[in-house]
């Protein structure tokens, strides 16, 4: 792909031209669930991005414990895979998620921000294929992995 590739209205819909997909001002500047969860971006490549979870008391799942749910954790990964699937097609075309296993390891540590990687590694004509993980501290130790496809009807190279 060129430097000219599909970008990312704020509005939600596609836009075509000069604007090139930047996942950075979609989590800093749209609205939506990622909003309300409080995500913030913490960098990308050519085909993964990274984002975090920052602890919010409202998200505890295990009030006794302090420990975040992992409903929120799984919605971070859900957009950091999606948004690795647009950064390796280069641009912004619209998917849903097909499928997303999550092998939940542990409960994330209370008080700790929850750091969420995906990665594409893999895109045909239609699916983008990803992975990734979420920790709290140390990647060493996650907290959640997951795996799972992407598909687009869009008309793509």
């Amino acid at each position: 792909m060129t430097g000219r590739a599909t970008g990312y209205g704020m509005s939600g819909a596609p836009k075509t031209g000069s604007m090139v997909f930047d996942p950075r001002a979609i989590i800093e500047r749209s609205g939506g669930h990622g909003h309300l969860l409080g995500l913030q971006y913490r960098g990308h490549g050519e085909d993964w991005a990274e984002l975090a979870l920052p602890y919010d008391p409202r998200q505890i799942g295990q009030p006794d414990r302090g420990v975040l749910a992992s409903g929120p954790i799984l919605a971070m990964m859900d957009v950091a895979t999606s948004m690795a699937v647009w950064l390796k097609r280069g641009g912004f075309v619209p998917h849903a998620t097909l499928d997303l296993r999550v092998d939940y390891l542990r409960p994330a540590t209370p008080g700790r921000t929850v750091i969420g990687r995906g990665e594409c590694y893999r895109l045909t004509r239609s699916i983008g294929f990803v992975r990734g993980q979420a920790h709290d501290g140390d990647p060493n130790d996650p907290i959640a992995h997951v795996a799972g496809t992407f598909m687009t009807t869009a008309d793509v190279q």
